[in-house]
């Protein structure tokens, strides 16, 4: 008699593979002044493991435009986190429906019922949209033998994705049409690492475009902690920003005028003392004292206790402290009340809480109602496994590795020179507390990056600027103009 084979440990964790489901549905609407009928495809793309079996399965939603004529675009997009379901860019900026929240940053979204509204502004007339859920996020999982955490990095991040685009474009017939990444906050880490890849890996997939909404690709110039000199450096013109918005500093001098004082200040005197640390003379420091003060709104006495070093945390409860408020950290228009007033730092982020019960809500409804999904689980807007366990060493096991920032700008610079047709836009909050807009004019301008084929823009709003309805027209405004080739850099001189 035969014996069976006992199974590996491997084949003994494998789980089920379920056929992948697709939920397709078709619409009409008006965007950008044309009305047009259009497709939409919700479900799960299967991704290979290294054996060839299903090891992930992505859940994206596709818009596509009925009887197109052309080479019509198409645009891939992911928002960030990492954790991060594609909800934010996908119903507040660019799919056919939008969420409606206070537009003015002054209330937040209280309870159900929320209002869905038609959005004209979709990019819909310009590009077909492909909408991606990571790994852990939305309803996209790991499958068979695959576990979740195996996609929590670059290489398990890009590798997946970058084959989802392979498999999407070659189902589709879509390899000879202009193809974009648009990607938000750590998003835009993903599309230049994606970028990267597309262009030096086996399958060559070329890009015409980037779109990167609050951009982070080098951590350094975004992580506001202690002896990260740098970041003292990047987050002082935000600061500013926010605290003439909220009437502590810069009053009756225009924001231009203010904010382009503060960059001088931040780069020509503030990082030179700081560099001198405990060298600097009693007149230096006194200087750079005053002047911190006046761009910050904080009191001389706060900004010498913190030793001219300004954390964004403590700047973000420091700022209202005596209204009893905290602002926010995504957007610093934001101000929420916190019942501990002595507290060091924000319980929470007011920008955040002020509107993502709306989005969440909206979200399924729209899945189930309008789009005709049904699945077997919940849709994760925000994976707290996958923001907690997303391994940024990108470095094999074994190997060699030195703690350091991430930093993806030489990808991108390598990315950009191996594609001359390859262009990127910058788009930056003035009010974003998290990714500085100072630190995407310092970044973009180091690495080697093309200069010629990046225009960076700002908007009077915070990371997630299509909040603020004035910076929504704007920025679906300038998305037009760039797809056309038409978008002018507005970085200062």
């Amino acid at each position: 008699m035969r014996r069976r084979r006992a199974a590996t440990k491997e084949e003994a964790a494998a789980k089920p593979v379920p056929e992948p489901v697709m939920f397709t549905s078709t619409h009409s609407g008006t965007f950008g002044g044309q009305k047009m009928t259009y497709r939409v495809e919700a479900g799960e793309t299967h991704i290979p493991g290294k054996d060839g079996e299903p090891a992930a399965s992505l859940f994206t939603i596709s818009y596509i435009r009925e009887n197109a004529r052309g080479p019509r675009p198409v645009s891939f997009v992911f928002n960030g986190g990492p954790g991060s379901a594609s909800v934010w860019l996908h119903l507040g900026l660019l799919g056919p429906k939008r969420v409606q929240v206070a537009s003015d940053a002054d209330s937040d979204d209280g309870a159900a019922p929320y209002v869905m509204l038609d959005n004209p502004l979709s990019l819909l007339d310009v590009t077909d949209l492909v909408f991606i859920d990571p790994v852990g996020t939305g309803y996209s999982r790991a499958v068979g033998k695959g576990v979740d955490k195996d996609y929590w990095s670059e290489e398990g991040d890009g590798s997946s994705i970058a084959e989802f685009i392979r498999i999407w474009i070659t189902k589709n017939q879509r390899w000879n049409a202009p193809k974009y990444l648009i990607g938000e906050s750590f998003g835009t880490t993903r599309a230049a690492y994606l970028a990267h890849r597309m262009a030096t890996g086996e399958v060559d997939i070329s890009l015409n475009g980037l779109v990167l909404i609050s951009q982070a690709l080098d951590y350094e110039g975004s992580t506001s902690v202690h002896d990260n000199v740098y970041s003292y450096v990047t987050y002082l013109p935000s600061m500013a920003a926010a605290a003439q918005y909220h009437g502590k500093a810069g009053q009756g001098v225009p924001q231009a005028e203010f904010l382009s004082d503060a960059r001088a200040f931040a780069r020509d005197e503030y990082g030179p003392a700081l560099w001198k640390g405990a060298q600097l003379s009693p007149q230096e420091r006194a200087r750079i004292r005053e002047r911190l003060v006046y761009f910050t709104g904080l009191s001389a006495e706060y900004v010498e206790r913190s030793d001219l070093r300004i954390l964004m945390p403590r700047f973000q409860k420091e700022l209202l402290r005596e209204e009893g408020l905290a602002i926010g950290r995504l957007d610093g228009r934001y101000a929420g009340d916190e019942a501990d007033d002595v507290a060091e730092v924000p319980e929470a982020d007011a920008s955040s809480y002020f509107i993502e019960s709306a989005y969440t809500s909206l979200l399924n409804d729209y899945l189930y109602r309008d789009l005709g999904v049904r699945m077997d689980r919940p849709y994760i807007v925000s994976s707290e496994a996958a923001g907690n366990g997303w391994n940024f060493r990108n470095a094999a096991e074994g190997e060699y590795w030195e703690p350091s920032y991430v930093n993806a700008g030489r990808q991108l610079s390598t990315a950009m020179r191996r594609n001359t047709a390859l262009r990127a836009w910058v788009a930056n909050g003035y009010f974003d507390m998290i990714t500085p807009f100072f630190d995407a004019e310092i970044t973009f301008g180091r690495y080697g990056i093309p200069q010629e084929r990046v225009a960076m823009t700002y908007y009077q709003a915070g990371h997630m600027m299509y909040l603020n309805e004035p910076a929504l027209d704007a920025i679906a405004a300038d998305l037009r103009a760039f797809y056309a080739g038409a978008l002018e850099d507005q970085r200062p001189e």
